[in-house]
């Protein structure tokens, strides 16, 4: 379900109960991050994560109207996942301006490069969230972060659920893989089952 205007605190509501609330979103994002290679992690993202980003994100940035806060709400529900959708953001987390220099040339393409494998061999790809791709990507240099979007089918939620997956990035210049945990499928499918 997609976030409205009475899920987002007002500031000074939200200041009162933002230290328990972030230590929940702490948690939960624990449950749903990827660390991928020595650089690259994923988080898959829900309801609450995005409420998350949106109450921070109005916090730091004094958003006090209905139609400010409208903004952020239709920029970041596309990134809800859904029936038969997960989400995720993808963060490339280079700390120096020399390896940015190197790698976001080296990686363009990345958003594209993401695979859920189940046990049984089949692979769902990620593509790019469509109202973020163009700001994205150039032909020459991709952004630090990614939204991205993979489509399961009821019958590849089952075989999840059965054997489990592992998050593959096949992109050239950066090969690595990751086992999903228990925890990290029971997360992907309460989200595909919303």
């Amino acid at each position: 379900m997609k976030l409205t205007l009475d899920d987002i605190l007002d500031v000074r509501a939200y200041e009162r109960e933002r230290d328990a609330y972030r230590r929940r979103i702490i948690d939960l994002k624990s449950r749903r991050r990827l660390p991928l290679g020595t650089f690259i992690s994923l988080i898959f993202e829900n309801r609450e994560t995005i409420r998350s980003q949106i109450q921070e994100m109005a916090r730091a940035e004094q958003l006090t109207t209905d139609e400010e806060i409208q903004i952020e709400l239709d920029i970041y529900n596309s990134l809800i996942p859904g029936s038969g959708r997960l989400c995720a953001t993808l963060f490339i987390e280079l700390t120096s301006d020399d390896s940015m220099r190197e790698w976001l040339p080296r990686l363009v393409g990345i958003e594209r490069s993401l695979v859920l494998r189940l046990a049984d061999g089949r692979e769902i790809r990620s593509y790019p969230e469509a109202q973020h791709e163009s700001q994205l990507t150039r032909t020459d240099i991709t952004s630090a972060v990614h939204y991205l979007h993979f489509d399961v089918t009821p019958e590849e939620a089952v075989e999840l659920e059965a054997g489990g997956a592992t998050l593959v990035c096949d992109h050239p210049a950066y090969r690595e893989e990751i086992a999903l945990s228990r925890v990290n499928v029971t997360e992907l499918l309460s989200d595909l089952r919303n």
